[in-house]
């Protein structure tokens, strides 16, 4: 996990964060810029503005002119994005190490300046409506959404980080500066570089960029909480489609909570190894994983797995399922039910336990070749927990034994603890719930 590499914390007066990771293995460096804030900040009636905002943090400042952030970037060689999550946002770029000085001029002028001009947010709400109308023709999305909002009845969670569309149609452009002033200055950031660096000089470096820039008010806290669930619930969403899509989400702790690890290996156990990459995403699940071989391979799904994701509160645990043609929902929904009733059973195997955490290694350690996905997960890390834990993730995980997968697998994965959603195409609308 680069245990041997040292991560060099620092911070400025305004509040920004700074951690510095040198790695020398290529002339390559990655800038990231970490805000906390996302749809878990969010109130009825704004949902999804974190998400708007992001998008307008890529339409210039008076320095950078709208264009000018990508065709920089792309011209000294490098490449860039962003992101919003329920719990954070991200943004970064990824150049050769003797253009990095560009990444931190870009993410301290846009922090400071960036331009909220009003045709511009009307644009960008076509376009973010336009998006959220395009997630609406996958069935995945459409069954996750009711599913999350079912599950979550109190936390801000039970929001997709896209908004409803009511909300994103009367959105101001006040509201989304407000927004920005509040969660997106030095005081609710954490700044990460990785790469071909000079500790020393880039701590010197950022301090001229970020240290003049204002910290904001405390932003306000998320103060609710989820009450227990203590009764399953279940939602048939029927729409045109071509498959029948199955989702179970089950109450789960945050990242930070002990439980956090024996759930990781609880996902890899059913699902495969699978740890999130800036690249592209989780890795899809592994053939040797038991949701693979009960499902798949006796030919009830075209596809099957499950996440367990790091988040600030308590989140959830998913298993998903597209049924294959001539299946049915019941039968799926069965064949998940008896898999994690075997492992509220019968404790995983040394070898199988075994297998598991060094196929987790071996997924870690190929994520972690890039010096990007090094600052992903620092940051990511940083958010929901501490930079810390980046270190130790491997080592945490290799000491879950069986008996904590058993014990997860029969606090959590209960009847009472879960929401359940069928997705059923109107032309199988004979299929009852």
């Amino acid at each position: 996990m680069g245990h041997l590499l040292e991560t060099i914390e620092s911070g400025l007066p305004n509040g920004l964060k700074v951690l510095v990771r040198p790695v020398h293995s290529a002339p390559v460096a990655t800038c990231w810029v970490w805000y906390r804030v996302g749809s878990r900040n969010e109130i009825p009636g704004r949902t999804g503005i974190s998400h708007w905002v992001e998008h307008m943090m890529f339409k210039g400042t008076p320095t950078f002119p709208k264009g000018s952030i990508m065709r920089l970037i792309n011209k000294n060689g490098g490449h860039l994005n962003g992101f919003t999550s329920e719990d954070y946002t991200a943004y970064f770029e990824t150049l050769p190490s003797d253009r990095i000085d560009l990444a931190l001029r870009i993410e301290s002028d846009r922090m400071a300046n960036s331009v909220f001009d009003p045709a511009e947010v009307e644009a960008e709400r076509t376009v973010i409506i336009s998006e959220r109308q395009g997630d609406e023709n996958f069935p995945e999305f459409l069954l996750n959404e009711e599913v999350t909002a079912l599950a979550f009845r109190a936390h801000p969670y039970r929001h997709q980080v896209i908004g409803w569309k009511e909300d994103l149609w009367r959105i101001t452009r006040d509201e989304l500066w407000t927004h920005y002033r509040t969660y997106y200055g030095p005081h609710n950031a954490v700044l990460v570089v990785v790469g071909d660096v000079a500790p020393s000089a880039l701590l010197k470096r950022v301090e001229e960029l970020f240290g003049g820039i204002p910290a904001g008010e405390s932003p306000p806290p998320v103060i609710a909480r989820e009450p227990p669930q203590t009764s399953e619930r279940r939602v048939v969403l029927r729409r045109p489609g071509t498959a029948q899509y199955f989702l179970a989400a089950f109450h789960v702790p945050e990242a930070r909570h002990p439980d956090s690890f024996p759930l990781m290996v609880l996902e890899a156990v059913l699902s495969g190894a699978s740890p999130m990459s800036i690249t592209g995403g989780a890795t899809p699940t592994h053939r040797s994983a038991r949701l693979y071989r009960a499902l798949v391979e006796t030919e009830l799904a075209v596809r099957a797995g499950c996440n367990y994701s790091f988040n600030i509160d308590p989140g959830l645990f998913l298993f998903s399922a597209t049924v294959r043609d001539g299946r049915s929902l019941e039968e799926v929904e069965t064949a998940i039910w008896e898999q994690i009733k075997r492992l509220q059973d019968e404790p995983v195997s040394a070898d199988e336990l075994q297998k598991t955490q060094k196929q987790a290694r071996a997924q870690f350690a190929y994520a972690l070749e890039s010096v990007s996905n090094q600052g992903f997960w620092l940051g990511l890390m940083e958010m929901v927990d501490t930079h810390r834990s980046f270190d130790t993730l491997l080592d945490q995980l290799a000491a879950v034994t069986a008996a904590d997968v058993q014990r997860v697998a029969q606090t959590y994965l209960t009847e009472t603890n879960r929401t359940v959603g069928w997705f059923v195409p109107t032309e199988h609308q004979e299929v009852q719930a």
